[in-house]
Formats: C-alpha cells, sequence, structure tokens
C-alpha cells in the first residue's frame, strides 16, 4: 500500500509523541513492503534527506504561529495528496479533523488519530477550547475511521457522538542502553536519580514533582526533562527553585532519551490529560519503577505493575516518593512487572500490525 502520515512535525522526531509514533510506524510499514510518506513543517525538521529510514520525506510550509501551525501546515499537506494516489492516509490530532475530507475528494479512506481531549490542556484559551471540541465532532464524519489510542478516549468518543472508534494504543521499545553520556553531561550517576519527563505545562504537574521532591530526604537527584514552547512564566517559576538536586535538562531526544530512561531510580507520571502517554510506556519499557498520577488513562496502561499518587490529597506524592526513595527492592519488583506488561500490550511490532490490519481494511472498503 500507498501510505501518508501528517498533521505532525514531522521526523526525526525531535519534539513529541507523535512525531515519534510516525518515526517508530513508518519504517516499520517500509519493511512490511509498504510505500510509506511522512509529512513535515518546514519551520520544524533541518533534514536534508529524501528519505528517512525508508520512509519518503516531504517537507511542507506552514505558518509558526501557536494556533496555526498545525491545521495550516495539515491542510496544505491534504491538499499536496490530492494527486499523490494513497491508498490511505493517516491525519494525527483531532484539530486536523476539518481537513480529513480534502483527501475523500479523490476516494482515498482517512484515519484520524485523535489523541486524548485537547481542549482540557489550560494552554488554550476559550476559544482554542471550543475548536477542540468542534474538531471532536468533526472528526466522527470527515474522516473515514477514528482511532483512539486509550479505551477512556475509545468510550468518550462512543457516549458523547454515538461514534464507534478503533482502538490501537501507543508503543514502546523494551531494554535500556548501555552509553551514558547525557549523564556525564549532566554529572548523574546510574541508579542515583528520580526522573520526569514531559511537556512543562501546568496540567503535567512538573510543578507538584518538583514541590514533593523538595521534601524528600535522599541524596539522590531528580531530572526534569522538558520543555514547553509557550509557557515561559510557568517554566521560570519551576527554576526559582533553590534545591540543587533538582536538575532541568530541556528536551532530549534519540539516545540521550534514552540513557535518561535506562538509568533512572524510578521514573514519574505527573500527567492528567491526553490519552496514551508515549513518555509513560517508555518509561516501563526501560524497566522503570513507575509512580503514576492516578487518573483512569494512568490506570489503564500500568495497571497493578506501578505506583499511583493522588494530586488530590496532600503530600501524597512525597510520601509515594519517600517510600520507593527507602525501599529498593519494591522498585526493582515493579520496574520487572512494567516490562512483562509492555511485552503482552505496548510492542510497536504489535501496534504496527494493528495499523497494518486497519489499512487494508480501509482499502478494503474503500474498493468495495
Amino acid at each position: 500500500m500507498r501510505i501518508a502520515i501528517m498533521g505532525i512535525r514531522g521526523i526525526p522526531a525531535n519534539y513529541g509523541g507523535f512525531e515519534t509514533f510516525a518515526e517508530q510506524l513508518g519504517p516499520r510499514l517500509v519493511q512490511r513492503g509498504h510505500d510509506v510518506t511522512v509529512y513535515g513543517r518546514s519551520n520544524i525538521i533541518d533534514y536534508d534527506g529524501r528519505y528517512y529510514k525508508g520512509v519518503r520525506i516531504i517537507i511542507l510550509p506552514t505558518i509558526s504561529h501557536k494556533y496555526l501551525d498545525t491545521v495550516a501546515h495539515t491542510f496544505v499537506c491534504a491538499l499536496h495528496a490530492l494527486r499523490e494516489h494513497y491508498d490511505v492516509i493517516v491525519i494525527c490530532n483531532s484539530a486536523n479533523a476539518y481537513c480529513a475530507w480534502i483527501p475523500r475528494l479523490v476516494g482515498t479512506p482517512v484515519a484520524i488519530n485523535v489523541d486524548g481531549l485537547e481542549w482540557k490542556r489550560s494552554k488554550w484559551n476559550r476559544l482554542g477550547r471550543r475548536f477542540y471540541q468542534h474538531s471532536e465532532r468533526l472528526a466522527t464524519f470527515t474522516a473515514t475511521e477514528i482511532v483512539t489510542d486509550a479505551r477512556e478516549i475509545e468510550q468518550y468518543y462512543l457516549d458523547k457522538f454515538n461514534k464507534r472508534s478503533t482502538y490501537i494504543p501507543y508503543g514502546t521499545p523494551i531494554g535500556k542502553v548501555d552509553s551514558r553520556d547525557v549523564l556525564d553531561k549532566y554529572n548523574l550517576e546510574p541508579g542515583k536519580y528520580v526522573l520526569y519527563v514531559s511537556r512543562l505545562e501546568p496540567e503535567n504537574n512538573a510543578h507538584l514533582v518538583v514541590e514533593a521532591f523538595e521534601q524528600v530526604k535522599t541524596d539522590m537527584k531528580c531530572v526534569i526533562v522538558g520543555d514547553a514552547p509557550y509557557n515561559g512564566r510557568y517554566i521560570e517559576n519551576l527554576k526559582k527553585t533553590t534545591d540543587p538536586r533538582i536538575v532541568f535538562t530541556g528536551y532530549v531526544f534519540g539516545q540521550g532519551y534514552r540513557e535518561f530512561q535506562s538509568n533512572a531510580y524510578f521514573y514519574v507520571q505527573g500527567t492528567e490529560v491526553g490519552g496514551t502517554h508515549p513518555a509513560l510506556l517508555e518509561g516501563m519499557g526501560h524497566g522503570n519503577c513507575v509512580l503514576a498520577n492516578d487518573v483512569p488513562e494512568h490506570r489503564e496502561v500500568l495497571g497493578e505493575a506501578g505506583v499511583y499518587f493522588s494530586t488530590h490529597q496532600n503530600g501524597d506524592l512525597t510520601k509515594k516518593m519517600q517510600h520507593l526513595l527507602d525501599n529498593p527492592d519494591l522498585v526493582r519488583s515493579y520496574g520487572e512487572k512494567a516490562v512483562e506488561r509492555i511485552r503482552r500490550h505496548y510492542t510497536w511490532d504489535k501496534i504496527t500490525e494493528d495499523y497494518e490490519k486497519l489499512f487494508y481494511k480501509l482499502r478494503r472498503t474503500n474498493s468495495g
């Protein structure tokens, strides 16, 4: 099949979950004999090659603006796709639902991965939240198929719109890496730091992690990996901590990111909004004990293979952190359980197979 992925910043991945999704899914589909194209944004991707790991790369212009970047670029990509004769197109992000009908004008089926409930994020103003809510509804009829990456989101679309979707979760690699270059850069020792990874936005609770770690008794460090393009004041306040044990690294991708995950003592997942969070799965796949915010999406992924904290109980995160810091055998046990859960449900090979089955189904339905 000729398959295209759009609605993302592009690959090689240098930002977030959808980009890593495309970088993992695309080459695996190529290995299965498919012709895969990934669209990227001219203001983000600086890559000279025509192909990346067998995936064709097409870089198109966009509008560099918080509210227009995603939707403007996807619109241009959808127009470009009209003459490409793809068998199926994957559009990422419900915000791009308004573009999904364009490739269908020439008979190309479109699957849209709607992600989580983006309108709940505090970074959006009232207009932005309404746009996302409207986009959710649009997705139910502009796309050929909706893909949800969490059972909670699948149920949301069924309850709110009476719309069935195809559930395909996110994936992750399994295993650790041996290199430690990024640890040396930040003067870190393997197994001697707690790791937090996320975009630094209020609903991801980096401030709670910083505040909780300031209260624990340990010689270990707390490594905060992440940044955000439109949250300067929030990030500035985070960095006002006077605790020398807390280290801010900004964005780290690729091998450096895997080194951080491979050598953490335990990993903290503080997010509140979204579907299946890539960093949570990656923490599990690298064999980490996970301390997760107790929300349904995390329970779905982590099950009984991790520890949970409540943002509604004062001091609970500090208490759970201290308990794990004081009990290394417990940390080791949860890490083993996490890896086994990934093996059963969340490998990239399994996710690729699920997408391939969906693509064949869409092509058959379209040709029929």
